[in-house]
């Protein structure tokens, strides 16, 4: 099980305009609610509360915020690219503007750390950061998070 288990080209936001790390927590929050039913304010403060363990900043502008929810409801994954990068206060100082948010049910928690496990590996390589940032298509995005094409290999 990995992301794109859970990630479609509905789930991807390619012009996300926010201008800190608060308003792009809230809007994803917002996207999630809408999806799951669930009322904003209690998956932003999961994802707040969960920031304030330590910044899910990655580093080379990529964030993967991320929280458990109470309840089975099922998992969220969703994909923004950011308008202008925010200060997400990540180690390498630099600004995010490829954000990741991973929302786990508490009642189901198998699959959640595999989860952000692949999301990692499918971030490591620079080509396929450079390609996130350049794409024009969600499905675009989500084929590259599935897994290196023969193009980003080389």
């Amino acid at each position: 099980m990995g992301i794109t288990d859970h990630l479609s080209a509905a789930d991807v936001i390619l012009d996300l305009g926010a201008p800190n790390k608060r308003t792009v927590l809230q809007l994803l929050a917002g996207e999630a609610a809408g999806r799951l039913g669930r009322p904003e304010a209690g998956i932003l403060e999961a994802l707040q509360a969960r920031e304030r363990l330590g910044s899910t900043a990655l580093g080379r502008g990529v964030a993967l915020p991320h929280a458990r929810l109470e309840g089975d409801s099922p998992p969220v994954v969703l994909f923004a690219r950011l308008r202008r990068p925010v200060d997400f206060e990540a180690r390498d100082e630099e600004p995010v503007d490829l954000v990741i948010l991973v929302l786990w049910p508490e009642a189901s928690p198998e699959g959640f750390l595999p989860t952000l496990a692949e999301t990692c590996r499918s971030l490591r390589e620079p080509q396929v950061l450079q390609r996130l940032r350049s794409v024009g298509a969600p499905e675009e995005v989500v084929a590259l998070l599935a897994g290196p094409s023969p193009d980003v290999a080389r």
